[in-house]
């Protein structure tokens, strides 16, 4: 009987992969391959091309002490085809395969080209997830809008996460008006757990020093897990150290400290060193053994039952043009300052420095700074995606599209939010330490020092008025707008022209 291939990508290391558990080891052989395609799809972080590479190497080794034939190719191997389709057909050649098994894709550039494979392919669902895509489809048919608020709920009472019988556990189902505090600096406050490299993930930091050394992002130290047992170790130190604060202060930012509270597991979920269903029960446990608070518990399984579910449920439903859209018709280049080019607010500067230095940032970070001013200034929402899909070591296509064309950049239209999340400086200097310290002044809404998000705000709210204030939930902002003298009016939005023209001049701003 012939082997048949079983592709195993490098967002797939899962033991329990529908390709793995359809194939049979004494028959079937596992491809995995690192290729300058994916590594290059766009200029990843080098500490995201490190994570993946070397938890691949890791995968294949572990596959291999199960009883699985593994033909793995390195990137630096002599033969390899560049492409993870042109190494399946270098596999099938050399082991007389005509079959593969595949878990589908997270992307739907990977799904299309597996498609177009002269070999036969059988493309299994990934079930890695609590809300299997079937079911994601019947819940949003004959919905005229699909809220992550009206899904999570279901997914609460499918579960039974904090449930108690039929009712939400405290009586109700999101705590999220306790979880916007701002945080303040402690030295207490126990940082990240860190990984050494061992000899495996070593090897691969030096050949990313010397393949990617262009690519945005510092390399070293570099300490995520590349393994399983990793990425359980930093699951337990976020609970024991972590979770019971996390709740309280998820949506604050600080200067000197980008990760506060946060779990920082995203990147091992992602890759499927770390399953939804898992992390789940440990917060759940711990809030019913009293180690958690419940606004904290519950903060978090709403981000990976409701919000994490939600996006790939998006993704999944609307196929290959969603990342593509460009409802407000924005078309500005992505600012030089989102790759490190000099600014002067203090804000963009401190989160795009935090980026470079750890590939990571927390969601508020995310989407009311850099997302919300690209927002604000007009930004071509596809250079965006593919901004935060670049620097990000958790993003992938499937979690990473829906988070930035649909809630971070409106490009969607409103498939996932009702309105745009846009705000002046004002939120920023209530969640955050970043205005003591800018050149801006962020109570100024006019003038030479004013801050940039004050003017942006009412310019982008004005240049999409007839969009947006007939939405109920933003009429009383126009309504605002309007009550303004004229001249002041007239002067926010020529000081908020002038300033885009010095950014699309490329002047430090």
């Amino acid at each position: 009987m012939r082997p048949r291939l079983v592709l195993v990508l490098g967002d797939q290391l899962s033991e329990g992969l529908s390709a793995l558990e359809a194939a049979d080891p004494a028959r079937d052989i596992v491809v995995m391959a690192e290729v300058m395609a994916e590594a290059r799809s766009v200029p990843h972080h080098p500490r995201k091309i490190v994570l993946v590479l070397a938890a691949m190497r890791k995968f294949a080794e572990r596959l291999r002490a199960l009883g699985w034939r593994v033909a793995y190719t390195q990137l630096d191997e002599d033969g390899n085809s560049g492409a993870i389709t042109g190494e399946l057909l270098r596999r099938a050649e050399g082991f007389g395969a005509a079959e593969v098994l595949a878990t589908r894709p997270g992307e739907w550039r990977l799904t299309q080209a597996l498609a177009g494979v002269p070999l036969v392919v059988t493309m299994l669902p990934d079930d890695r997830f609590l809300c299997p895509a079937t079911d994601f489809a019947d819940w949003a048919a004959g919905r005229k809008v699909l809220r992550m608020e009206h899904f999570y709920r279901r997914m609460r009472q499918r579960t039974g996460y904090l449930m108690e019988g039929d009712t939400p556990a405290g009586g109700q189902w999101n705590f999220d008006h306790e979880n916007r505090k701002p945080a303040k600096a402690d030295l207490l406050r126990a940082p990240p757990l860190r990984h050494e490299p061992d000899a495996v993930t070593q090897a691969v930091i030096d050949l990313v020093q010397a393949r990617f050394a262009d690519h945005f992002g510092t390399l070293t130290p570099f300490w995520f897990a590349t393994d399983r047992e990793g990425a359980l170790r930093s699951l337990e130190h976020f609970l024991t150290h972590h979770l019971r604060d996390f709740g309280t202060c998820q949506d604050a930012m600080l200067a000197g400290d980008g990760f506060l509270h946060h779990a920082l597991i995203s990147p091992y979920l992602n890759i499927g060193l770390l399953s939804p269903a898992e992390v789940c029960d440990r917060v759940e446990a711990e809030w019913r053994a009293g180690r958690a608070p419940l606004n904290a518990a519950e903060g978090f399984i709403r981000q990976v039952l409701g919000w994490r579910e939600y996006v790939r449920g998006i993704y999944d439903l609307h196929g290959p043009g969603y990342a593509e859209q460009n409802a407000l018709g924005h078309t500005r280049a992505l600012p030089a300052l989102y790759w490190g080019a000099p600014t002067r607010m203090a804000c963009l500067q401190a989160v795009v420095s935090q980026t470079r230095e750890h590939a990571y940032a927390h969601h508020i970070q995310r989407l009311m700074v850099t997302g919300n001013f690209a927002l604000l200034a007009g930004v071509d929402p596809g250079a965006v995606h593919a901004w935060y899909l670049a620097v990000y070591a958790d993003a992938f296509e499937w979690v990473e599209a829906p988070n930035t064309i649909g809630m971070s950049q409106f490009a969607d239209g409103g498939v996932l939010g009702s309105k745009p999340y846009v705000s002046s400086g004002a939120y920023i200097a209530r969640m955050s330490d970043y205005c003591r310290g800018c050149a801006y002044d962020v109570t100024a809404k006019t003038g030479e020092g004013a801050c940039p998000f004050n003017l942006l705000y009412w310019h982008f709210l004005d240049r999409h008025r007839a969009r947006f204030q007939p939405n109920p939930r933003m009429a009383v902002i126009y309504r605002n707008w309007d009550r303004l003298a004229p001249e002041h009016r007239a002067q926010v939005l020529t000081q908020a022209g002038g300033f885009l023209a010095r950014l699309e001049a490329g002047e430090a701003v």
